[in-house]
């Protein structure tokens, strides 16, 4: 002899408002939070353009800062000797950094290059055909 003791199931009562529709729900297999357009490539272009707009914002505030710094200063360079506003004193020691910068980043680049040309023609070469 055996006993039912499940309890019968209640019903939940219905929540104000208008029943879910299937339109409102994500498509099964949608992860959830994502919306159905496809994300818009990234060009070169774009890419290029949003450059463009950082490098202009950038010269601006270069602009800016020159012509607040209009001080004559005396520069002494190697034996030099002239006088220049501060701003471009200060935007010339800049640009000065940024070659050197330049400079040690090409003399890397030919470096590693040499180096892989040297693995490649010391590595047999395969035949695959």
């Amino acid at each position: 002899m055996t006993s039912n003791n499940a309890t019968p199931e209640i019903p939940d009562p219905q929540p104000d408002g208008p029943p879910p529709s299937a339109t409102t729900s994500p498509p099964t297999g949608a992860p959830q939070g994502t919306s159905a357009a496809p994300k818009p490539r990234t060009t070169r272009a774009g890419v290029v353009w949003a450059a463009v707009v950082v490098a202009l914002l950038a010269l601006i505030l270069l602009i800016i800062f020159i012509l607040q710094n209009q001080q004559p200063v005396n520069v002494f360079f190697l034996g030099l000797a002239g006088t220049v506003s501060l701003g471009m004193a200060l935007f010339i020691a800049a640009v000065a950094g940024g070659v050197l910068v330049a400079a040690a980043g090409a003399a890397r680049i030919i470096q590693l290059r040499s180096d892989a040309r040297k693995i490649r023609r010391t590595q047999p070469k395969s035949n695959s055909a």
